[in-house]
């Protein structure tokens, strides 16, 4: 395969190549789940790939339908997952290796400690939705007054020693986001809010998660889903062995994907797309390799960071800003690449379609002369 096919097959399957008519459960499950630790741009990242959506339809999904549910995944990151596929991602990530804990003696818990914690956010979960400080109250009952000890340090302040395992509650299905209450997060119990809801046995479920992402990210290679996955190599090059997978050379470098998942759009890839905070990482997270991802100027001013990325044809082409005042949102593009009339056009409608999705008007900025008419 060339890159350009497997680049054409990722647009696709990202409902990048055209916005998607199925439901918003479809359109996540297809990424592999999506990056949501700004959760206003997880809601864009969805609705643009979704024919005629808004930000209300994802929030629609996450909290009245519960098609979608917010928890923790792939790199012990907030991530916005099917339902559906909530006891494949559970029995898969609790079955995986844990990366080792940045914080030290006597700071970081033990295993014990960890297990204990874990238990004690299921239970409290277990009846109602709480806050964090409400949940911080029932977890230090449960366990002692060890584990609200402030020691954790976090932006600028320490947090209670317990909230090191709000990730592994996540991981393990004791914890997953609740809906806002007032301008306050909550967190709730998947148990509670999805009926019947159970982790997958561990060995099928880490099979279903190999597939899961080479649908979304593939032809790839076992480095490439430790990396996504943020697990040591050897330790994916051994699940790779394991499973039954088919080996494809991409321009010379070898590649898997699911057994007869080989199909590629003719088509070469085409179109100018804005991808939100989080989202551009997850599609550089899981498209290496980056020199192909990030031809010219975008390897110097696009890949090391965490941008607004502007994709020219299924490569980084730029960046671009956002600001919001009212019902208006300001968009600045960074081309790094020129804009043919054909992409300015694509552009306009990308900055639309944007403005619709959070329900603002838009007006787009090339550079720092506004142009375009769409004040």
């Amino acid at each position: 395969m060339s890159w350009t096919q497997v680049c054409a097959r990722r647009l696709e399957r990202h409902a990048l190549s055209a916005p998607s008519k199925e439901a918003p459960a479809e359109v996540v499950a297809g990424l592999a789940g999506v990056h949501a630790q700004v959760m206003s741009a997880a809601e864009l990242g969805i609705g643009l790939r979704l024919d005629g959506a808004t930000r209300a339809d994802v929030r629609r999904a996450l909290w009245d339908e519960r098609s979608l549910v917010k928890t923790y995944g792939p790199r012990g990151t907030v991530h916005v997952l099917p339902a559906r596929d909530l006891p494949m991602w559970v029995g898969a990530l609790s079955a995986s290796p844990a990366p080792p804990s940045p914080l030290r003696d006597p700071v970081r818990m033990t295993p014990g400690q960890t297990r204990e914690v874990v238990a004690a956010i299921g239970a409290s979960l277990a009846e109602e939705d709480l806050t964090i400080d409400e949940l911080n109250e029932a977890v230090v009952e449960r366990t002692g007054p060890w584990a609200g000890e402030l020691v954790m340090p976090a932006f600028q302040t320490l947090w209670p020693r317990w909230r090191q395992a709000m990730g592994q509650a996540g991981i393990e299905g004791a914890l997953c986001f609740g809906p806002a209450r007032g301008r306050k997060v909550t967190y709730s119990s998947p148990r509670r809010v999805l009926p019947g809801f159970r982790p997958a046995e561990p060995r099928a479920a880490l099979g279903d998660l190999v597939r899961c992402y080479l649908r979304a990210y593939g032809p790839s290679a076992p480095d490439r889903f430790a990396h996504w996955l943020n697990t040591p190599s050897a330790w994916a090059a051994e699940l790779f062995a394991s499973l039954d997978l088919e080996r494809v050379e991409v321009e010379g470098r070898a590649a898997w994907v699911s057994p007869g998942d080989t199909l590629a759009p003719q088509d070469e890839p085409r179109g100018v797309r804005l991808l939100p905070y989080f989202d551009g990482y997850a599609y550089r997270v899981g498209n290496q390799p980056p020199d192909l991802l990030y031809p010219g100027r975008a390897a110097e001013r696009v890949l090391r960071g965490n941008f607004q990325v502007l994709l020219v044809d299924g490569v980084v082409g730029g960046l671009w800003h956002q600001r919001r005042s009212g019902r208006r949102i300001d968009v600045t593009v960074e081309p790094l690449i020129p804009l043919t009339a054909a992409r300015r056009a694509e552009l306009d409608e990308q900055v639309d379609r944007v403005a619709h999705v959070l329900e603002a008007r838009p007006r787009l900025e090339i550079g720092p002369v506004t142009v375009g008419g769409h004040a």
